[in-house]
């Protein structure tokens, strides 16, 4: 899967806990690698957390021109022409984001929240609608599921 980690996270859970030791060993096993540009999220939203992503080896994934063209087809599918988004949809790096996940062939995880019905207008898409999206067809799941799906048990 190509995390795009949530850095709320690493408020909730401290590092030395057992979810946080089960997270260092997905990275460091490359259950779960992360795009360049979720990575540069969290290091501009939570500094500790990109330290602590850096110190679990996690894999980072530049933007090629593959995953560029791909985030370029996704634009027109949802109707976006320039930087034109659509503050209720995805925006430019959630595309490039999406886009990593098609391009490596990968599922998503993201705990952006589902929206009851998907919007008619494409734009005004969050990710998890995108990716359900028929010409794109990715799996996304949120944090929880991405631990349910793993059977690994806390406490």
């Amino acid at each position: 899967s190509v995390g795009h980690f949530a850095p709320e996270w690493v408020v909730h859970f401290p590092r030395n806990s057992q979810l946080w030791v089960w997270m260092a060993e997905q990275f460091s096993d490359k259950q779960l690698v992360m795009s360049r540009v979720a990575y540069d999220e969290v290091l501009n939203k939570a500094p500790e957390c990109a330290v602590w992503l850096r110190e679990a080896n996690t894999e980072l994934i530049d933007i090629t021109n593959a995953i560029v063209h791909e985030a370029l087809r996704i634009k027109r599918l949802l109707g976006i022409t320039s930087d034109n988004y659509h503050s209720k949809g995805v925006g430019e790096n959630d595309i490039l984001i999406i886009a990593t996940a098609v391009v490596n062939n990968v599922g998503l995880v993201s705990d952006e929240g589902r929206q009851q019905r998907v919007p008619d207008i494409p734009k005004k898409r969050k990710i998890p609608a995108v990716c359900s999206m028929e010409d794109i067809d990715i799996p996304c799941i949120n944090f929880i599921e991405f631990i349910k799906r793993s059977n690994v048990v806390f406490g």
